[in-house]
């Protein structure tokens, strides 16, 4: 019989450090004894829960919380050109980022230090300098919660999006995935240093993929608090995708507003971080939260501070850049 732990902080399960406490609490280490969790436990409210680096608690959680902590990678298929790589929605994403390293698998590198585990990887389509995860992505399986069958589920059925898919959206809270399945290149690499940070750090070099990714973690470190020192979820907000004509209207009041490469034929990206620090917010304190200093998409927990002061914070900002500029900040952030 498997036994929960009762009343349990989550202070230690989420990197902004933020204290709350969970009814229930389990350490999945399988597939079986997930089914059989979700099979004998239907009337408790279920959480899932990963590396906590995308999560923000702003209350305790009357229910049984599922820290998913299986582990194991493994080589399906192999040809000259690719590696197809399955690994389990347990395993830490960077750690598994430096095992393709070591083993010349390309494709990922630009995504170095991102925390988190793997299986949280596809629900926000994860992406940083210039790469997303939905272009090494093949499939995932994952426990539907109603049928309690593992399914598995392709790339084109997972409506990935901008910091988005079906987990994250049309499907949300209905599916646990268990493990990803990668595409990744063997050697010749084509690495992406399309990026301004990486094309300016590497000047016209041709980098190997172990160079891009020591690069990738040299700008992130230098521009990101460590949570393990400095309470965070890495970028609170996302990026706002605005029409071209909203777009230009902006640029003729505030022309120093830098956008990234187009998204679409109606849509441009611009810079959430240069909003909010245009704003004042950068570097300010609110209660025990604050905005980080060097990286306005950063909240962070200044003092003990309450989840709730984190989400105030939040709102305030959400709440300036709508009266300012018309524009209606997301969170990355999953709050609960």
């Amino acid at each position: 019989m498997l036994r929960f732990k009762e009343n349990v902080s989550l202070k230690p399960y989420n990197t902004f450090g933020i204290e709350a406490k969970t009814k229930y609490f389990y350490k999945v280490s399988n597939t079986i004894e997930l089914k059989k969790i979700l099979e004998t436990n239907k009337n408790i409210p279920l959480r899932i829960l990963g590396g906590g680096s995308n999560v923000l608690f702003t209350e305790d959680f009357d229910g049984l919380t599922l820290l998913i902590a299986n582990k194991g990678k493994a080589v399906l298929e192999e040809t000259s050109k690719t590696v197809i790589v399955e690994v389990q929605a347990g395993e830490n994403w960077h750690e598994f980022v430096m095992w393709c390293l070591n083993n010349n698998y390309g494709g990922i590198e630009n995504l170095a230090l991102i925390p988190g585990r793997v299986g949280a990887t596809p629900i926000q389509n994860i992406g940083a300098y210039g790469v997303e995860l939905n272009s090494v992505f093949k499939w995932c399986k994952a426990i539907n919660i109603a049928t309690l069958k593992e399914e598995v589920i392709f790339k084109k059925d997972c409506e990935f999006n901008y910091r988005t898919s079906i987990f994250k959206a049309r499907q949300k809270g209905k599916y646990i995935i268990t493990s990803v399945c990668f595409q990744l290149q063997k050697p010749p690499h084509y690495p992406n240093i399309e990026y301004d940070a990486l094309k300016e750090y590497f000047e016209g070099k041709s980098p190997k993929i172990d160079e891009i990714a020591s690069a990738v973690i040299e700008i992130r470190e230098s521009k990101l608090p460590n949570p393990k020192i400095l309470g965070n979820c890495g970028s609170f907000f996302k990026n706002p995708l605005v029409s071209k004509s909203h777009y230009k209207l902006l640029k003729e009041s505030f022309s120093e507003l830098p956008s990234y490469p187009i998204i679409s034929d109606e849509q441009i990206k611009i810079s959430a971080a240069w909003l909010i620090d245009h704003l004042g917010f950068k570097g300010t304190q609110h209660g025990g939260a604050g905005v980080h200093k060097n990286q306005a998409l950063v909240l962070v927990n200044l003092n003990a501070a309450k989840g709730k002061e984190v989400l105030d914070l939040a709102q305030k900002i959400q709440s300036a850049v709508k009266k300012t500029f018309n524009i209606t900040l997301e969170t990355e952030v999953n709050i609960l």
